[in-house]
């Protein structure tokens, strides 16, 4: 039974944008010989949470598919050899998992976040139990 993955690419931004391109059209192209491509999604160049490689940020892509198992073996292979690939992770999701939602633009809040709505929620996690 073929099962649901999420595979997360960080591209590096300075690698020339027909690179990272074709980074993706092989992996999609991989992926659709052997399972079902069921989104792809461009989240655009993020800051890094640490460098990799000395470089701060990296274009972040999204692709959900459908496969059996021995497809992910193949993905694992091509993307680590594939040149213009900081990381990569493939996650399976469980049954009746959906596609998630399109990410935000960087620097862009959703109505009723902010900057101080994350320090209160920092600050109550960080308080000791009542």
């Amino acid at each position: 039974m073929a099962g649901l993955y999420d595979l997360m690419l960080l591209l590096d931004p300075n690698v020339p944008e027909e690179r990272r391109s074709a980074v993706l059209q092989e992996t999609e192209s991989t992926i659709s010989s052997s399972g079902e491509l069921v989104s792809s999604q461009e989240w655009g160049s993020r800051r890094l949470a640490f460098e990799i490689d000395h470089r701060p940020e990296a274009d972040y892509h999204l692709v959900q598919f459908r496969s059996e198992p021995e497809l992910l073996e193949r993905l694992r292979h091509s993307l680590k050899i594939a040149d213009g690939v900081l990381r990569f992770r493939i996650i399976r999701q469980r049954t009746g998992a959906e596609a998630p939602p399109p990410s935000r633009p960087e620097g862009t809040a959703a109505e009723g976040e902010g900057g101080e709505g994350r320090v209160a929620a920092r600050a109550a996690a960080d308080a000791p139990p009542v």
